[in-house]
């Protein structure tokens, strides 16, 4: 927990996007000043930073969606915050209602999430001064309308930028490749790559998605993607199971140059031009090709042959997908044979996105996390603004504001928040309010100060939260400024509301937890049922099923690691779970990444050598992982019978039966099922343990 607090994670907003931002708060405020309309300045200026956070990655179409549904959302929350904030009974009632509203759609994921968070803060917020209706009427449209602003400040290079969210997407899934073929594989870990894929499939197949003939490129582009990904991947297991030594290293100059190719077409995607510069890259490629050629002809140990069998074959695989991907990465002259295949590329029913009503019902029960969350959020939100009210504390909305802000679905979460939430206000309140007190005497002094402050909350919020925090604080006070209430004057009185809003929200925590280690192993089978429907459909000739078992298998892994670091944060957590869980998670990764290696073959092979016997030992498989999964969610010990011995003999009987030009197939098949063996016996052994102890 100490070590969640002082993390320092990778910036992921880039500049342009905070200039963009805080340019939508700032700019109208200053036309306000410079107009001597302040009070609507601030109404636009305050929209603008609530609907800040919804201006995330993805297509335009999404983008506007989700930025004008927040800005409508925070409308509809500041007019009824100005329309019953005289009335403390209607003002509890309508806070529970937006409390459970608004923390329930954390179950239709993080960017919905924070549009619940910002109208439950601006429903408290605006309650702090109530309005007749034309009023409260006038300032919900100014904050719509602050909302909007933001918006159009977000799509603005759609006509001139059409695809330039998908292009991107592809550049930074070649450059994660590129990487991740230069390091050593691990097969303890899950395979690379993961998050970008998931979200590429929903900028190209997605409901809202981009329309037009490019699109057909990119989805071709990214299905040949995904096949050098598995290419990589078998390359990579293979070098790692070398021993040091000459045909090591070569495969290692063979990934080389494949991640410099990649690197090439990356650059290529971002600047829209031709992938020229992977000219040399695959040249060096060739001849590194070649040379394991070579070695293979030379090795006399009957093994290393096998396994330069495998490599040669994945190598040349993997030069024709980097080959098609670089000439179809040139826009303007792509192939017509690869173009005719984006339309085995759309996405297939499974994966279409699920209705958010349908997610929605999914989650009203006491089993859910987000249902939890929801009448958590919404009975102590009602609760503070009461308790507030009633105590008639100064500036007493800066108590339920805090508790819906620090207020997490998980322990983890609340407590970081909580902690965090505490020292970067006190931080902001201090800074900001000794620099507006004493060190700017000017308006536009401050709003050069509200700049830089947006700026700094924008790129640094998700580096820090506790240094986001700070920076938010600061723009608040200085917003609070230009309405006519003196920074120093009311210093304190925030101070003593976050620390206040903070223990409720940790309090009311502890009287309610959820706490993750009742859900790992449900998360856990959940992955391992994943990963077992995903292998059953590599045997069969059925690229769609390919598609939707693997997108719902990586969907199960974020899900189950998720969980796992959850878990980890909790401050009486089971250790004897944690290390099932983490020997769980290391070996399903590893039967996986041989269920990858296995597809990158069969994806070239004409015919699947000894078909019957390799589908019977499969199915022994399949029946395996299913008594593992039904370890994991109801407990016993597995019984999965001896899958070695019949590996081996399965092993025996091809090498024996098939002709020499299946050879490379057959080694690849057995040392695909060897890992897998491997790796399904290690669970089964694990879950043992675990239930013995």
């Amino acid at each position: 927990m100490l070590r969640s607090l002082i993390e320092i994670k990778p910036r992921d907003v880039p500049l342009r996007v905070a200039l963009r931002n805080a340019a939508a708060v700032v700019l109208p405020l200053g036309v306000g000043i410079a107009s001597g309309h302040v009070s609507i300045g601030l109404g636009i200026a305050a929209g603008a930073l609530n609907t800040m956070f919804t201006d995330q990655p993805g297509p335009y179409r999404l983008r506007m969606q989700r930025m004008l549904l927040t800005a409508l959302a925070a409308g509809v929350s500041a007019f009824v915050g100005c329309l019953l904030g005289a009335s403390t009974p209607l003002l509890a009632i309508a806070a529970l209602l937006w409390g459970i509203g608004g923390g329930l759609l954390v179950a239709l994921g993080t960017d919905a999430g924070r549009a619940g968070l910002t109208s439950m803060i601006l429903l408290v917020i605006t309650a702090a001064q109530p309005r007749a209706p034309a009023d409260a009427l006038a300032t919900a449209l100014l904050i719509f309308a602050g909302g909007v602003l933001q918006t159009v400040f977000a799509i603005a290079a759609w006509p001139l930028q059409r695809y330039r969210p998908e292009r991107h997407a592809l550049a930074e899934i070649c450059r994660q490749l590129g990487e991740s073929a230069r390091r050593s594989a691990d097969h303890t870990q899950a395979p690379p790559v993961t998050q970008a894929l998931l979200d590429v499939e929903g900028l190209l197949h997605g409901t809202h998605r981009a329309r037009g003939e490019a699109m057909e490129t990119f989805r071709v582009l990214a299905e040949l993607v995904e096949r050098v990904r598995l290419e990589l991947l078998a390359l990579g297991d293979l070098r790692a199971m070398l021993d040091e030594g000459e045909a090591k290293s070569t495969l290692g100059r063979v990934l080389e140059y494949a991640a410099r190719a990649l690197d090439a077409l990356a650059v290529a995607l971002e600047r829209g031009t031709s992938p020229l510069a992977a000219a040399a890259a695959m040249e060096g490629y060739d001849a590194a090709q070649a040379a394991l050629v070579g070695l293979h002809d030379r090795a006399t140990d009957r093994r290393l042959r096998r396994r330069l069998v495998i490599a040669i074959a994945r190598a040349q695989g993997l030069a024709g997908q980097l080959r098609a991907a670089l000439r179809n990465a040139d826009f303007a002259g792509s192939s017509g044979e690869l173009r005719a295949q984006a339309a085995e590329a759309r996405m297939p029913r499974g994966l279409r996105p699920r209705s958010t009503l349908a997610t929605l019902r999914a989650n009203l029960s006491l089993s859910s996390i987000a249902f939890r969350h929801a009448l958590r959020c919404g009975v102590c939100l009602a609760l503070s603004v009461a308790g507030a009210r009633i105590a008639g504390l100064e500036h007493g909305y800066w108590i339920p504001m805090t508790v819906a802000i620090v207020l997490k679905p998980d322990f983890a979460g609340t407590f970081r928040f909580g902690l965090l939430r505490v020292m970067g206000t006190l931080l902001g309140l201090v800074l900001t309010t000794a620099l507006v007190h004493y060190a700017f005497g000017g308006v536009w002094e401050e709003l050069a100060l509200l700049a830089l402050l947006s700026i700094g909350f924008r790129m640094l919020v998700t580096v820090h939260y506790g240094l986001g925090v700070m920076m938010l604080t600061g723009l608040v006070v200085i917003l609070l400024a230009f309405d006519g209430i003196a920074p120093g004057d009311t210093m304190v009185g925030r101070g003593v509301a976050t620390v206040l809003g903070s223990a409720f929200a940790l309090a009311a925590y502890a009287l309610w937890p959820t706490w993750e280690h009742l859900r790992v192993r449900p998360a856990l089978a959940a992955m391992l049922d994943a990963y077992r429907r995903y292998f059953g459909t590599l045997l069969r000739d059925d690229t769609a099923a390919h598609v939707a078992t693997r997108t719902h298998a990586r969907n199960a892994r974020t899900n189950a690691q998720a969980s796992i670091e959850r878990m980890r944060d909790e401050p009486h957590r089971d250790r004897h779970l944690l290390v099932l869980a983490d020997g769980v998670f290391a070996n399903a990764n590893r039967f996986v990444r041989a269920c990858m290696s296995l597809e990158a073959v069969l994806q070239d092979a004409a015919a699947l050598p000894e078909r019957d016997r390799v589908l019977a030992f499969a199915a022994h498989i399949d029946a395996s992982l299913a008594a593992l999964t039904a370890s994991l969610r109801d407990g016993g010990a597995p019984a999965i019978g001896n899958l070695r011995k019949e590996e081996r003999t399965l092993a025996r009987d091809l090498e024996a039966a098939v002709s020499e030009d299946h050879q490379g197939i057959a080694a690849a098949v057995i040392e695909a099922f060897d890992r897998m063996t491997d790796s399904v016996d290690t669970l089964a052994h694990l879950l043992r343990r675990s239930e013995g102890s």
